[in-house]
């Protein structure tokens, strides 16, 4: 499998432009497009971002049989709560972002004051 073409073919099936990808990833119209024209390899996290703006599960993406599976039934503890969808989801999303670009020690301070923040005792 070719995974370019992959790319496109699920993005044409689901008619969306290269441009829809660019909004919904934040890669460049123009990597999209080398991509799907073969002339770059992505990244697994930059095909972890294709998936989600095809609003697909990554096995899905690279499944090359005639019968798609389903997607597997995942039980989320916070299934139906803050962070699951609408605002507050794109809120987590974007939190999750960025603490994936920040390095382990930044990280590990931020949660260190974060849980210093949650035990400290409210003013009266």
């Amino acid at each position: 499998m070719i995974i370019g073409d992959r790319l496109r073919e699920i993005r044409v099936s689901k008619n969306l432009s290269q441009g829809d990808i660019e909004a919904r990833t934040g890669l460049l119209r123009c990597y999209i497009s080398r991509v799907e024209n073969g002339h770059t390899i992505p990244s697994l996290e930059t095909l972890i971002k294709i998936a989600r703006a095809l609003e697909m599960h990554l096995y899905q993406v690279l499944y090359d049989g005639d019968d798609l599976p389903p997607p597997p039934v995942t039980k989320h503890p916070a299934e139906g709560g803050w962070g699951t969808f609408g605002k507050s989801a794109r809120y987590f999303r974007k939190l999750i972002e960025c603490l994936s670009r920040m390095d382990d020690t930044d990280r590990l301070l931020l949660f260190d004051l974060a849980e210093r923040a949650a035990k400290r005792r409210p003013r009266r």
